[in-house]
């Protein structure tokens, strides 16, 4: 596997503003922090049954269509790269709007089903970085765990963070969308055939 690509996928699509870190600031700005870990858990635990479920299908379809590898690799291709350029063109202050459930762990389990940055994260990274390497039911439980913890993370240190991590992507949101989608474009052209 290539874990420097692998790695600065999963982080930097977990990490960027999406509908789950952009909620997890705006739950935490105005219900504080304890009330809004029941977001971030519920947002764990739906990472980690979607990647299961994206996981178990794309191994299916691995073993018994095989020639649709380079396929799915060429459509996550597709997608990373135009994630970066979504991402570097992104204008400062863009947010997402927070929903009104008042259930909080139930929502933060739901939103990763109608979650397009989520769906799409969880159909490519499988394909593209770790089924062709690893493809035991084990490795993918165990994968698919890690993902809902990095969920977890980046939800978490955008909560904690709230205003000043806020303030600060506000002032540095230019740069940061060009590293960030740059980043992800070396991602995405590192798993070109050689």
């Amino acid at each position: 596997m290539q874990w420097v690509p692998f790695l600065l996928y999963v982080f930097v699509t977990s990490f960027t503003p999406g509908p789950n870190t952009m909620m997890s600031m705006a739950y935490a700005s105005q219900l504080g922090f304890q009330k809004t870990l029941r977001f971030i858990l519920g947002v764990t635990l739906g990472t980690t049954i979607l990647s299961l479920v994206s996981s178990y299908f794309n191994l299916v379809l691995h073993h018994y269509i095989p020639q649709i590898q380079l396929w799915l690799s060429i459509v996550g291709i597709a997608y990373m790269v135009y994630l970066a350029v979504k991402i570097m063109l992104s204008k400062p202050g863009e947010k997402s709007n927070e929903p009104g459930n008042k259930t909080l762990f139930l929502s933060g389990v739901l939103i990763q089903f109608i979650n397009p940055k989520a769906i799409l994260y969880a159909i490519t990274v499988i394909p593209m970085f770790v089924l062709p390497t690893y493809a035991s039911y084990e490795s993918l439980f165990l994968f698919a765990l890690f993902f809902g913890f990095v969920g977890f993370m980046s939800c978490t240190s955008w909560a904690v963070c709230g205003a000043l991590f806020q303030r600060f992507v506000n002032r540095h949101q230019r740069v940061l969308n060009v590293v960030m989608g740059l980043l992800l474009m070396y991602s995405a052209f590192s798993m070109l055939p050689e």
